[in-house]
């Protein structure tokens, strides 16, 4: 019987391991904390237990994460709601794996201390990889005919002097400007989720077709960085020490200090406002306000359904 047994033991030793499916994943963006659960699912082996061997590829200004996805050299990547609403509309059709935002985080920033309300035909910076589709819609709503200046990755037009107002991201531009000296208050920071704005920003995405033929692996991608974010908001310092090895990695010009207030901030935009809660799921009700927003606006040539982003 002993020695039955050393046999089984010694036959499972030398089975071969399952083999991990190979899934190249392309944040929307380069390297920061805005990706922190994702790095930590990787770091911490939760890919991997789940079957995965993950490459995370960033994207770039000259290369950007449809790109990818479109040559079939990425599987997944992050979008905002309103991107991946554009996509469809252009005709390729996107499945959201997993909602990470619940609240949207985009913000108008006036130079003079000014509300941007009261800016009528303000030159205001806009990103020029998109992000700023709900604020040209504002902008037209109210009738506000704002001069759209792009920029490429950061507010230096803005304090140069060369715009009036810009766009920011709460979790990001918004505490460049803090840290170059700007006074931001109630006065001259107009927060659109405070204003019938609040859509939903990022989400995992990958085409149809290719879910379609890989359920199981989108499921245990999704399961896993969840895992990932959790486990980044219970242990920030241990994540940011993660973060911190990618942006190095890459190249990236940030410090521990920025890094550590972007994640606090996503962190606290993935709680839904009326759950309180980390519900990790797109909001019929803001796909709705925004599929009609931008369809209003011309943005869009019809609404997004609800249905038409979700898997099932």
């Amino acid at each position: 019987m002993r020695k039955l047994l050393l046999c089984v033991l010694l036959c499972i030793a030398v089975l071969p391991l399952p083999a991990q499916e190979r899934f190249v994943f392309t944040p929307q963006w380069t390297a920061q904390a805005q990706f922190a659960g994702y790095y930590v699912a990787k770091d911490k082996g939760f890919y991997k237990d789940a079957g995965l061997d993950v490459d995370i590829v960033h994207s770039s200004i000259t290369q950007p994460s449809m790109s990818r996805i479109r040559r079939n050299e990425s599987q997944a990547t992050t979008l905002q709601l309103c991107q991946a609403m554009e996509i469809i509309d252009e005709g390729i059709p996107l499945v959201n794996i997993l909602q990470t935002s619940m609240n949207n985080a985009m913000v108008i920033v006036s130079r003079r201390g000014e509300d941007p309300l009261k800016q009528k035909g303000a030159r205001v910076g806009i990103w020029s990889v998109g992000f700023g589709q709900l604020a040209i819609c504002m902008s037209l709503k109210d009738g506000l005919d704002y001069q759209w200046i792009r920029f490429a990755t950061n507010v230096n037009l803005f304090i140069k002097g060369a715009i009036d107002a810009t766009l920011a991201m709460s979790y990001n531009e918004y505490y460049q400007l803090l840290q170059a000296g700007y006074e931001l208050t109630d006065a001259n920071v107009y927060r659109f989720c405070d204003h019938g704005y609040n859509v939903q920003e990022d989400g995992v995405y990958m085409t149809r077709a290719y879910y379609a033929a890989h359920k199981e692996q989108a499921r245990k991608f999704a399961e896993a960085s969840r895992h990932g974010w959790e486990w980044a908001a219970e242990h920030q310092e241990e994540t940011l020490d993660i973060v911190m090895k990618y942006v190095k990695e890459n190249h990236i010009a940030t410090n521990r200090t920025m890094q550590r207030l972007m994640l606090q901030e996503v962190i606290r935009l993935q709680h839904d406002r009326e759950s309180g809660q980390r519900e990790f799921r797109l909001r019929p009700d803001m796909v709705k306000l925004a599929g009609e927003l931008m369809k209003e606006f011309g943005m869009l040539s019809r609404v997004i359904s609800y249905n038409e982003l979700t898997e099932d």
